[in-house]
């Protein structure tokens, strides 16, 4: 098996993040310790505290607390969604383990309340310490974020919140692309972000050591696009994770890191050759082993020759415990044997050990690296699991990268005639992870590949406006094959009939509107941000993008019969709300209840307002707007923005089921069952628990309102009436 073989095993298997609390299904091996059917596991380990104890990573007189920390299951933590509602107090730390909150019956609503707020993306349930990289990013708006070994996606949840900082801005100027070896964790991380309903992540599916170098368009001119901020949360050994992984107790082994250690070099030195100058990286791990930690810090630093400094954040994150990052350690072998330096390392030893697992010997250049800036965070300190965090700044370019040609300055006629030689081995590869650490080859490979997929898109080789997945030559792919991207052209027949329905504002960026098909009917349109369209159409032979972009629009199955046949999705509607001038109705905090408790309430059930606004419309697809009032302090004091349908005599929405509950909650209605047969929601309020009488249904749908824009998608056990059946599962 090659190097680049057990790299990308190693990415895929040694993964303990599978269990991270970002979502209800994260690995279910984590939680086997706490459920019948698996021995209880006995939470010791001599080697383990053998190792740790001599490295002294424990301040003196804690290590029984350290010990008695560890063995406790880890309380459960969730973070209220920051850029839709709630401005402060966003994250919640209980005293109770998730199995106390699966298993109590005194705890069912509550642990309902988070599946479902969890699903609808108001929260996301996430340990402690692992929000600590996102705010050390320290992200702005505008920034250009790359995440690079992404899923489960918690993280990645959070820089998406972070870049919506003004809910104000629909399309922010920055973007995440989130990466991930492992095909079936990309899916994973699509849900994740799904739930956030962003136009600016773009999910792609590489190994994140050899993640090829992208070009963008600026001004006419390709450039390369570096990343303002990256996060670099490698693959680790998790022996910071023993409270929620306790397979870790009888499995942990010095091994794991000495065979980590590489990878997680050559993914940190691929993202230090793709931050921005001035840009910052964290690199973090859930692992306490300085193997996995400071010594892969130090070699980056050495290796960049001053590129790269570790940057002091210790007063930007005021309450959090931490300890400074250890200067001198040890390698033991798994059987217990000590190394203080690579010299003593036998010649057999040498491909398990290696020389960058070593402290530096001199003492100046070791101060220089400022390895006490690096964070270390104890699991007895704040009752948390133990972490690794370390945040670098971007102060030159790579020594290997510091003569490389620029893009923008060959002329189109240079740039024309550059052909890559077919007799090339390397021909559209990506670059050997194991050479990564070679200075001269990493810096032509990167402009070769550059100038390659120019040269391609120069020659038309690609229809214009078609992302497709990379041909099978270029790259070798694994997993589902994706459909491609497909812009609308400005000449489409498709977009006025729903520019002239929905009176769309003259701002609208319809060029950013895209499909996942190159022929037959469109039955679904996607929204990307303006730079994210750019990377895409810049990128398409080196990327595998396995998502992008939010659902605005859906066809209808009968939709020829109205004037406009795509109706609105609930998925994107905050995005699109701003530039829809047409078909909008005002409703109050009653109509709202009823609406999202009946199936198709008649006009006369809901106020004289909003039936003399829906009136005079034609049938098809409408926006419901409530509009707090601030003289009336008991209402509802947040906006509410819902796609609904126009009928003959009724009206319904098009909301996902936890959305639903989400807002009757927040209008203090008590959640208490649903009647799926009927799609009418049991509440604490007789006024609309009421079931909707049959000759009303029936008057509804013979008044030409679509039961399921997509029968497929309707037939799908977890859609019920009145909910946005195609805003249920992310689309592929």
């Amino acid at each position: 098996m090659g190097r680049r073989s057990r790299g990308r095993r190693l990415q895929q298997q040694q993964r303990p993040e599978d269990a991270e609390d970002g979502a209800e299904g994260g690995g279910k091996r984590g939680e086997a310790g706490w459920e019948g059917g698996y021995p209880e596991i006995v939470k010791e380990n001599k080697l383990f505290e053998h190792y740790y104890q001599e490295l002294k990573i424990v301040p003196e007189g804690e290590w029984g607390q350290f010990m008695d920390a560890l063995r406790e299951p880890l309380p459960a933590t969730l973070r209220i969604t920051g850029y839709k509602r709630y401005p402060e107090e966003l994250a919640w730390h209980t005293n109770l383990s998730r199995k106390i909150l699966r298993k109590s019956p005194q705890l069912e609503k509550f642990h309902q309340f988070l599946v479902s707020e969890t699903e609808s993306g108001n929260i996301s349930r996430q340990e402690a310490v692992s929000m600590i990289p996102p705010l050390l990013l320290n992200v702005r708006p505008h920034h250009k974020i790359l995440d690079m070994c992404a899923a489960p996606g918690s993280k990645t949840t959070q820089l998406i919140e972070m870049l919506h900082a003004d809910m104000n801005v629909p399309f922010p100027e920055g973007f995440v692309i989130a990466n991930d070896v492992d095909n079936k964790r990309c899916y994973l991380l699509v849900h994740q972000a799904k739930r956030l309903s962003s136009p600016c992540i773009m999910v792609v599916n590489h190994d994140a050591s050899s993640i090829p170098r992208l070009q963008i368009d600026v001004d006419g001119r390709k450039e390369i696009l570096f990343y303002d901020r990256i996060l670099c949360d490698v693959p680790c050994s998790g022996d910071g994770t023993m409270r929620k992984n306790i397979d870790v107790w009888k499995k942990w082994t010095t091994l794991n890191s000495l065979q980590l250690h590489g990878l997680q070099l050559r993914i940190a030195t691929r993202g230090a050759e793709q931050l921005a100058e001035g840009g910052r990286m964290v690199y973090s791990t859930c692992s306490l082993n300085p193997i996995e930690d400071e010594a892969v810090i130090a070699s980056l630093l050495e290796k960049s020759e001053g590129a790269l400094e570790l940057a002091d954040v210790s007063n930007e994150l005021p309450g959090l415990k931490w300890m400074p990052g250890i200067t001198q350690w040890k390698v033991m072998t798994k059987d217990g044997q000590w190394f203080t330096d690579w010299d003593a390392v036998p010649h057999s030893r040498h491909t398990q050990i290696r020389p960058t697992m070593f402290p530096l010997k001199d003492p100046e250049k070791l101060q220089a690296m400022h390895l006490e800036r690096c964070l270390r965070i104890l699991p007895h300190h704040q009752n948390t699991g133990g972490f690794f965090v370390a945040v670098l700044v971007k102060k030159s370019s790579m020594p290997w990268n510091k003569r490389q040609p620029k893009l923008q300055g060959k002329s189109a006629e240079t740039r024309e005639s550059t052909q890559l030689s077919p007799a090339d081995p390397t021909e559209g590869k990506p670059t050997d992870p194991s050479k990564l650490e070679s200075p001269s080859f990493t810096g032509t490979g990167d402009t070769e590949i550059a100038h390659a997929t120019e040269d391609l898109e120069n020659n038309g080789s690609k229809k214009d406006g078609v992302c497709g997945p990379p041909p099978s030559k270029k790259m070798k792919l694994f997993g589902f094959k994706e459909d491609p991207f497909v812009f609308i052209p400005e000449d489409d027949p498709l977009f006025p009939p729903i520019e002239k329905f929905y009176a769309l504002d003259p701002s609208f960026p319809r060029m950013n509107l895209l499909t996942r098909t190159t022929e037959g009917k469109k039955r679904q349109l996607y929204m990307v941000s303006k730079e994210l369209r750019n990377v895409l159409l810049n990128n398409s032979e080196k990327m595998k993008v396995i998502n992008t972009g939010i659902k605005v629009w859906c066809r209808n199955n009968s939709g020829e019969e109205f004037d406009c046949a795509f109706r609105l999705a609930q998925e994107g509607i905050y995005t699109l709300y701003p530039f829809i001038n047409s078909r909008i109705i005002t409703v109050s905090m009653e109509d709202v209840k009823i609406l999202l408790t009946q199936e198709n309430p008649f006009f006369r059930k809901l106020s004289s307002e909003t039936y003399s606004q829906a009136k005079d419309l034609a049938k098809g697809s409408i926006v419901l707007k409530y509009e707090p009032d601030s003289a009336n302090p008991d209402a509802l004091q947040c906006p509410i923005v819902l796609c609904g349908w126009r009928g003959k005599a009724s009206i319904r929405t098009f909301v996902p089921k936890n959305e639903r509950l989400h807002y009757l909650r927040m209008m203090g209605l008590e959640v208490l069952g649903e009647k799926k047969k009927e799609g009418v929601i049991l509440t604490n309020e007789s006024a609309v628990s009421t079931g909707q009488p049959e000759n009303e249904v029936t008057e509804g749908q013979r008044a030409g309102e679509p039961n399921s824009p997509d029968a497929e998608e309707a037939n799908s056990p977890d859609v019920t009436a009145g909910c946005d059946p195609a805003g249920v599962h992310p689309p592929r």
